[in-house]
């Protein structure tokens, strides 16, 4: 009966894995403060792809780790790059089997770890960095992207990479804009698993994380400038502007279940402190609760075998 009037769910196909992949690497590397979530070699990247696909995941979200940064982020416009290298992989690999969406931001390329690049003051170059990102935009479509991940929270960067992409005869590929991207204390074990290089914080252009109603207008900004998919992040601990985007949105939207919500509930089970499986299905349940329809979590393939299988 339980299952007879249950009033919400998800299925595999609205789950996102997201994967990072790193140059250089001869043997996948663990993640320390994510247990289970691995840095990619280009050969493992497509076995975990693979895995996750026919598990039935909806999508893959990939990031690329360079060996080298600078203060442009030049690895991230580079055809030969890690991330464009590691698209290209999975497209073969899985062809259209599944939404490969390509991250589509310089934080993982600066030196400084910045989003954008930097004016002489020190402050992000919002106009600047728009011309990189519709540079970026066009090779990641080139590489095989189906979906572009826009998650630098610059301002105007959905019109400059719909508008990049047009031009460029990629009107097919998507973008997903991360609308509502909160400067949180949450994002601290992405930032290992990429290597990040920031010193400081990005709360010049991430969202103040007291704010609810600022997620809304920036989500119905994206739309306006032609995002077809609206982002909130983190998922968790911002059900309120997921559920106020959820309501007013005239696009599918997303949550993503980001790097922190996912070891505490490792560290806690480790502990047991809590039964794992249980908390695992009560947060992405929450989620879809509040009206995601796209879901980025780790746990994404796992997920999927369970709703697939039982």
């Amino acid at each position: 009966m339980r299952s007879m009037v249950k009033e919400t769910g998800f299925t595999a196909g609205n789950l996102v894995l997201p994967m990072f992949v790193r140059e250089g690497l001869e043997a996948p590397e663990p993640i320390g403060s994510m247990p289970g979530v691995y840095q990619h070699t280009l050969e493992s990247l497509k076995v975990a792809a693979r895995e996750a696909v026919d598990a039935g995941v909806g999508g893959i979200m990939l990031f690329g780790v360079p060996a080298h940064h600078d203060a442009v982020g030049s690895a991230g416009v580079d055809p030969e790059g890690i991330l464009n290298v590691g698209l290209k992989a999975l497209r073969d690999e899985i062809g259209d089997e599944a939404v490969i969406i390509a991250d589509l931001c310089l934080d993982e390329f600066t030196d400084h770890g910045h989003c954008g690049v930097l004016a002489e003051d020190g402050t992000v170059d919002n106009d600047a960095t728009l011309e990189i990102y519709r540079e970026m935009a066009v090779i990641q479509a080139k590489s095989g992207a189906h979906m572009l991940g826009l998650s630098g929270m610059m301002d105007g960067q959905v019109a400059a990479c719909r508008e990049a992409l047009d031009e460029a005869d990629f009107a097919n590929v998507s973008i997903l804009a991360y609308s509502a991207k909160y400067a949180s204390a949450y994002y601290g074990p992405f930032r290992e698993a990429v290597d990040s290089q920031l010193k400081g914080d990005r709360r010049t252009y991430q969202m103040d994380v007291a704010n609810r109603t600022e997620g809304l207008r920036e989500a119905l900004l994206d739309i306006e400038e032609g995002a077809d998919v609206v982002m909130v992040k983190p998922a968790g601990s911002y059900l309120d502007v997921l559920a106020d985007v959820a309501e007013a949105s005239t696009v599918p939207v997303a949550a993503y279940q980001v790097s922190g919500e996912y070891a505490m509930i490792e560290a806690a089970a480790e502990r047991g402190w809590l039964d794992r499986d249980r908390t695992i299905m009560e947060s992405v349940s929450a989620i879809a609760r509040a009206g995601a329809t796209i879901i980025c979590t780790y746990w994404a393939t796992e997920l999927a075998r369970k709703v697939n299988h039982g």
